[in-house]
């Protein structure tokens, strides 16, 4: 079964009705190949309002999840709250949750069986910090995260799990890996999951880009054989960039 290129857009703490209900009435003018897959990340009190005004082809995500389901967790939401509204993805283990709200591998974990349990699927991120890379040590990182995040996670689980490799130096900063950084660490994930799982596991999973994407690059970097999609940032605030983005399947 062929792989549909993967194109998610995190808005993260941004928008209001007005800009959000612009935007969305801009990506529904895309006309979207068959091939791609997109699904955009509102800000959690907007998900509603964008599930309700977006195309249908469009698919919705959480910024965020807990593990648990209900309880005295203030200001937290669940993942059986989330499936509730009808929402079904999520993004897991982001670098901003990581280091600017402290959560730990162990959480991320738990978060990730969690939400594959209530039936969410789950684009679960990974990567290294600036001195990580420059010390070496990505392929260390990198292994370790995915390695701690996928514990509890069955091959069968993993049909409902993205991989996104975001090095942490490249997201908003306006540089990225080069097509050629980008596709080594790719290779290694995939070679990790080949490991842990099967061949045909890890050729199954869709390992996406994130970091500075933008109308701009995306094109080479959609060229690399490991590069399945991109996770936007800054660029899916704008309609016309998230649409380049998402036509850049049409260069592989």
């Amino acid at each position: 079964m062929q792989k549909r290129f993967f194109v998610g857009g995190n808005w993260k703490e941004n928008g209001n009705t007005q800009t959000i209900g612009s935007l969305v009435a801009r990506i529904n003018d895309i006309k979207l190949s068959q091939n791609t897959e997109v699904v955009v990340a509102p800000p959690f009190v907007y998900l509603t309002y964008v599930k309700q005004a977006i195309s249908t082809y469009i698919q919705i995500a959480a910024q965020n999840c807990f593990c648990e389901d209900y309880g005295a967790f203030t200001g937290e939401v669940s993942p059986v709250m989330l499936k509730d509204l009808g929402i079904y993805w999520v993004i897991l283990g982001h670098s901003e949750r990581r280091t600017i709200f402290g959560e730990t591998d162990e959480l991320i974990a738990r978060k990730v069986v969690s939400a594959i349990k209530h039936g969410l699927f789950v684009i679960l991120c990974i990567g290294e910090k600036l001195d990580e890379r420059e010390s070496n040590k990505t392929e260390e990182v990198v292994q370790r995260q995915l390695t701690l995040a996928l514990e509890k996670v069955s091959s069968t689980d993993m049909q409902h799990v993205v991989i996104a490799y975001e090095p942490v130096w490249a997201i908003g900063t306006g540089k990225n890996a080069t097509p050629e950084q980008a596709q080594a660490t790719h290779l290694f994930i995939r070679s990790l999951l080949s490991e842990r799982y099967s061949t045909e596991v890890s050729q199954q999973t869709r390992i996406i880009y994130g970091g500075s994407v933008k109308g701009s690059n995306c094109n080479d970097l959609a060229k690399q054989p490991d590069v399945d999609g991109f996770l936007v940032g800054g660029a899916s605030l704008s309609g016309d960039e998230f649409e380049k983005i998402i036509r850049s399947f049409e260069q592989r």
